[in-house]
């Protein structure tokens, strides 16, 4: 720019003409932005990477520095006797990056050949029938589906995948399309030029109602195994086209899942890590972005090999990780009774969806959207000004500077923070605008998705909308949950698990104190009040009772007394006096606690009351800090873990008691909680039910 400036005044923009003097005028501070902007990469250093490591802390010197900088925070720490820096240790610290890789790496990888020369495109009635009794004289069959969106509910079929043990693998294409321009006649040169270009179905592929009528009989035969890659998916594709899938026995995504929770299971990174093979990705043969082709547009021949490897790779995946599974049984148990018999009930909830009282969270958005409004105005005139509510910058001005009022916390970089708890309340409108877009032409209702394999716990997870995270707790919350509504002539039922976390870790401790107070049916927290105050149950205060609260659910997050102090704005000594009193009252809890992180330590991983495991890299971490989160997991894992199994079993229970009623569908699963749609007049009967199931 400053190389051309007479050229300014030739642009479009306007001022165009007068905009080189000030352009000039302000050289020095563009120049010194640029330097400021330019990461200088030739710094003479006396020190390498390798060099930078920690060294043995000086605690005197901490102490020093700490109070002349006025770090008081790490100032307490360190006069107490621990370290908020580092540790004492001269090994370099590994990156979050590095601990997964390590958790994820497999030993001695044995490379798959995938021979693509095995697969078969399948176009005619003679193939379809070979191929039908290759499946029936097999009794084992990997299956995929390939359609034309993400979102289940709403996708069409475009082709079917099978693959053998064999390493043969074939791709029935039934909806793909070609390109084709429509012009007017051949003499219309206009029409020439501006050619429509459109899509037509493939003439080379076989009828998809014809086809699927044909491979209903195989695909509902219990006898034939069959595998998947999130099989979930491909259950609902089909149930959409009427055909029941049967004998639904494994799940590459899921066996990969309950053998080690924390790796990564999609199809691509299992391949690579078990096969040493790289898959076909989908970008590489429908391309990025907004031009990205849909799966039916793709040529056929490459759509094909694509299709046919899906399958193909998840067998051979299956022929690796099964035996694997077979050599622990307690996780052998878990995939065949839990997680397996799940992913049915899981697509049944997917399906039955959820019904939205669009209108009411219309008004609710309108009222929000006024009441913001007057917020707005509010502010203005408390501030005597008017000023853009959504700048951090200004808002800071008028509060700390027009107005002087305290500054409570700063930012990283030492600006006044403005980040209110009360600002989380607004966060709800989002989900109060999304969810009426997100109701289902086709059925007239919100359709979750459900994942099995993304948390570390083996708690499910939901998206597309999240249904799992709006909130109970405030006013908002409770709103959106009324517009959750049931059809005519039906009501809403849930049912939900109380204090789930605390039972197990009574269980788990066995300690008579607190399995005495869930027996008894006595509320938790007050019991729990009693005992470390040294009170009667009818003498307990709602402080009193609030803080035993804490305690009770910081325990199970492995909550230390620097924590507790944090949570009930305590001294830290008398949080140890609560703690302390809590572990003479309930001292199994204590033991508990202990022994379940030396067996971390030990074992590199804890379990659930059912034998899941969730493993723990940074469990013998020379870093104290990470050390100490592995070991809060490796006490809170075995209670949440245990939970989401619990919850697990009651469900495939629940499908089986009521698949295909029509009296009662289960629509949702958050966490502790199961929601169902039930016939108005058979309410108290199948609460009934439910409740012995889920007992």
């Amino acid at each position: 720019i400053y190389e051309n400036l007479d050229k300014v005044a030739e642009l479009s923009f306007r001022g165009a003409k007068t905009f080189a003097p000030k352009l000039l005028s302000e050289k020095e501070m563009a120049d010194l932005s640029y330097l400021l902007a330019t990461i200088k990469t030739d710094v003479e250093l006396d020190v390498t990477h390798d060099q930078l490591t920690t060294s043995p802390q000086d605690r005197d010197k901490l102490v020093e520095l700490f109070g002349k900088y006025e770090f008081k925070k790490w100032l307490n720490e360190v006069m107490n006797g621990t370290n908020p820096v580092t540790t004492s240790t001269k090994e370099r610290i590994p990156t979050n990056y590095e601990v997964t890789q390590a958790v994820e790496k497999t030993e001695n990888i044995a490379k798959v050949e995938i021979d693509r020369s095995k697969y078969e495109t399948v176009t005619t009635e003679v193939q379809l029938a070979k191929w039908i009794k290759k499946i029936q004289a097999e009794k084992l069959v990997a299956v995929d589906t390939e359609t034309n969106a993400l979102d289940v509910m709403s996708a069409e079929l475009v082709g079917i995948s099978f693959g053998l043990a064999s390493g043969e693998a074939c791709y029935i294409p039934l909806t793909h399309k070609e390109e084709v321009s429509e012009q007017a006649g051949q003499g219309d040169l206009f029409a020439k030029n501006t050619a429509m270009v459109g899509y037509e179905l493939v003439k080379n592929q076989l009828d998809l109602t014809a086809c699927l009528a044909q491979l209903k009989p195989i695909l509902e035969d219990e006898q034939i195994k069959k595998i998947g890659q999130n099989i979930k998916y491909d259950l609902t594709v089909f149930a959409n086209h009427g055909i029941e899938v049967q004998g639904v026995a494994f799940d590459t995504m899921l066996e990969s899942y309950t053998q080690n929770s924390t790796g990564r299971h999609n199809m691509d990174d299992l391949a690579e890590r078990y096969l040493g093979h790289k898959t076909i990705a989908f970008e590489e043969i429908a391309g990025k972005g907004k031009n990205q082709l849909t799966f039916d547009k793709i040529a056929l021949d490459v759509a094909s090999e694509y299709a046919a490897e899906d399958a193909d790779v998840t067998m051979k995946l299956h022929q690796t990780l099964f035996p694997e599974l077979e050599k622990t049984p307690t996780l052998l148990k878990l995939f065949n009774d839990i997680e397996m018999p799940l992913v049915r009930v899981l697509s049944h909830i997917e399906r039955n969806g959820v019904l939205i009282d669009s209108q009411k969270l219309l008004a609710q958005s309108q009222e929000i959207e006024q009441r913001l409004a007057e917020v707005e105005a509010e502010v203005h005139q408390a501030a005597g000004q008017e000023f853009n509510l959504a700048s951090t910058k200004q808002l800071q001005e008028i509060l700390f500077e027009k107005l002087g009022l305290p500054v409570k916390k700063k930012t990283p970089k030492g600006a006044p923070s403005t980040n209110e708890e009360v600002l989380e309340e607004l966060a709800q409108e989002g989900h109060i605008d999304k969810l009426p877009q997100m109701i289902n032409p086709k059925t007239g209702r919100v359709h979750t998705s459900y994942h099995q394999a993304v948390t570390a716990t083996g708690r499910l997870s939901s998206s597309d909308p999240n249904l799992q995270n709006i909130p109970i707790r405030n006013e908002e919350g409770r709103r959106i949950r009324q517009a959750f509504i049931a059809r005519e002539g039906y009501k809403i039922v849930a049912a939900d698990y109380s204090q789930i976390e605390l039972r197990i870790m009574a269980h788990l401790a066995h300690d008579e104190g607190m399995l005495k107070a869930f027996t008894e049916g006595k509320d938790i927290h007050r019991s729990t009040a009693a005992e470390i105050f040294g009170v009667s149950l009818e003498e307990v205060t709602n402080e009193q009772r609030r803080n035993a609260k804490a305690i009770n659910f910081g325990l199970i997050y492995g909550m230390s007394e620097f924590g507790l102090s944090n949570q009930l704005g305590i001294s830290r000594q008398e949080a140890r006096t609560y703690m302390d009193a809590y572990f003479n009252r309930y001292p199994n809890v204590l033991q508990f606690m202990t022994d379940i992180k030396a067996k971390a330590a030990e074992q590199g991983y804890v379990e659930t009351l059912l034998g899941r495991r969730l493993y723990l890299p940074e469990i013998k971490s020379s870093n104290g800090m990470r050390r100490k989160a592995a070991e809060r997991v490796a006490i809170n894992a075995p209670m949440q873990g245990t939970a989401a199994d619990i919850i697990k079993v009651a469900m495939i229970g629940i499908d089986k008691m009521i698949f295909g009623d029509e009296n009662i569908k289960m629509i949702m699963q958050v966490h502790d909680e199961l929601v169902f749609e039930v016939k108005a007049e058979r309410v108290d009967h199948y609460s009934q039910l439910i409740k012995a199931e889920m007992e």
